[in-house]
């Protein structure tokens, strides 16, 4: 059924991307707490490279609030953007790199599970996040891949109220990408 932490998680988790996809700032300050409980969970199934991933976020969060804060200024609302095509192939690219470095260095020295799968959601996350701090519209699809890969390594290792939050976050992530892209071609500001 889920500890206590692995459920106030996901709860905290489905808080955070409303907050996120309504552009508050909010965000920031309950995924940094969510974020804290699910690294807890993660150890415990072995998914050791999304466990870090997790004082990753922690960290990137603090940031990802302090620049939006300092992107609004004075504004009721904080500007979003695309990347041009040599920016998404280079974020790509290390990604991909990263992700194959760690799912060997977690297969060869641990006991993880699914070392190569939990590296690609690890390498991936880590690129989503900052172009989401950044506010760049691409952070959403490639969200979208991550919650669909996350949803089978979850439901592999038995953690059933994470793969539910990462459907939630693959249909709400969807509804984000539609919002940003649409404030992105239309030149509106973001509500922060």
């Amino acid at each position: 059924m889920g500890n206590w932490a692995e459920i106030a998680g996901s709860l905290l988790g489905l808080a955070n991307i409303v907050l996120l996809v309504r552009r508050s700032v909010w965000n920031f300050p309950v995924a940094m707490v969510m974020v804290a409980l699910v690294a807890s969970v993660l150890v415990e199934a072995r998914l050791y490279a999304e466990s870090g991933l997790q004082g990753f976020f922690f960290v990137v969060n603090g940031w990802g609030w302090w620049l939006w804060l300092r992107a609004r200024g004075d504004l009721p609302a904080v500007p979003v953007g695309w990347m041009d095509w040599r920016q998404r192939l280079l974020w790509l690219l290390g990604a991909a790199a990263f992700s194959v470095w760690l799912g060997w260095a977690l297969a060869r020295y641990t006991s993880a599970a699914l070392p190569f799968a939990d590296a690609a959601v690890t390498g991936a996350s880590i690129v989503a996040q900052i172009l989401l701090s950044f506010r760049r519209v691409e952070n959403w699809p490639l969200w979208v891949a991550i919650d669909v890969v996350s949803v089978a390594l979850y439901l592999n290792r038995g953690l059933y109220w994470l793969a539910a939050l990462y459907v939630l976050f693959g249909v709400i992530s969807l509804l984000g990408w539609r919002e940003w892209a649409g404030a992105a071609r239309d030149g509106r500001m973001v509500q922060a």
